[in-house]
């Protein structure tokens, strides 16, 4: 993800979340430094992902793929790169939030070796009020059980 790119990543967020992100948290995540991804397909932006990295540990900030490109293993690709960035800086281990009621997601991180670990209450912004988070990590230390290939 380069600065060029954040009004188009805005895009996508905005047609997927009813909450979403401001494009200056984008700039602000790219300022930080923040691993920043994009995924394109004939030149457009269909996929991102946001990591951060500090302390041996990595939070998946953010990962969404625009609706129309769902269910093609883009967003797997996605969460398996920045597991893979993550592990060669040498993270132990890989954090992030899901809402309960977004199940596909909850499936693909499941998939990966992801497992529940905690619940915040409240933490997102929701249609009448909040709704809670599930907090999912994976373990990423050497020697550590993957998934299934």
């Amino acid at each position: 993800m380069t600065p060029g790119d954040v009004a188009a990543v805005g895009m996508v967020e905005r047609s997927t979340y009813p909450f979403p992100w401001s494009e200056g948290i984008f700039r602000d995540c790219l300022r930080v430094g923040y691993l920043c991804r994009v995924a394109e397909v004939d030149r457009e932006i269909v996929a991102y992902g946001i990591l951060a990295m500090g302390a041996g540990e990595a939070h998946l900030l953010n990962l969404c793929v625009r609706e129309d490109f769902r269910t093609m293993g883009i967003g797997r690709r996605m969460l398996q790169l920045c597991v893979e960035r993550a592990r060669q800086a040498g993270m132990e281990a890989l954090f992030l939030e899901v809402r309960p009621s977004n199940p596909n997601a909850i499936a693909l991180y499941e998939s990966e070796g992801f497992v529940t670990v905690g619940r915040r209450r409240g933490y997102y912004q929701a249609s009448g009020g909040r709704e809670d988070a599930l907090v999912l990590r994976l373990d990423l230390a050497e020697g550590a059980s993957q998934p299934p290939a």
